[in-house]
């Protein structure tokens, strides 16, 4: 799954996986960041998440441990990562409300579409970047440091440090 290869995600494997961290993020709709339990949750659904990185319910993902979260991460409400590849996330970015990462493809032919089988591409976003609301990253994009992407951005290639971009498809609309 995370060689970039094509897998059959009805593997059992990958099925257990997913039905993990389905359960966890299920628990996880119904918490707050305030509820006692709440860290013992998404540390089991995020290995090695940083104790100051924070993730604001509602949250979803595919498997939890394809993501990687540097110190200072902020996600607010309604994100959803698909991690079948890596998501790694740089020091102190913050990601806006209802941010979507996306790092599966499916075949480009449909005979194969059919097929429980797709690929996965890491995505990677830098320190110190800004997510605006509702921005989608899609699969195997790497975010440079210090970008800021607007709110209702798409971004599909790859954007190099200091920049702002906007739009859909995102480009560059002003050097920071």
């Amino acid at each position: 799954m995370r060689s970039e290869e094509l897998y059959d995600f009805s593997d059992p494997e990958i099925e257990m996986s997913l039905k993990k961290a389905k359960l966890l993020c299920a628990r996880l709709q119904t918490m707050t960041p305030y509820d006692a339990d709440f860290r013992a949750v998404i540390e089991e659904l995020i290995p090695g998440i940083p104790a100051s990185a924070n993730i604001c319910p509602p949250f979803n993902c595919d498997h939890g441990h394809g993501i990687r979260l540097g110190e200072g991460v902020f996600m607010n409400y309604g994100c959803t990562v698909l991690d079948g590849g890596y998501v790694t996330i740089g020091r102190h970015t913050l990601i806006g409300p209802n941010c979507q990462l996306y790092t599966p493809s499916h075949p480009k032919d449909y005979v194969l579409r059919r097929e429980t089988k797709e690929t996965a591409y890491p995505i990677t976003i830098g320190e110190d970047c800004w997510l605006g609301g509702g921005v989608i990253v899609c699969p195997g994009v790497k975010i440079g440091d210090r970008v800021i992407v607007a709110a209702g951005s798409v971004v599909t290639r790859d954007i190099p440090s200091d920049v702002l971009i906007a739009g859909n498809p995102a480009v560059i609309k002003k050097h920071l």
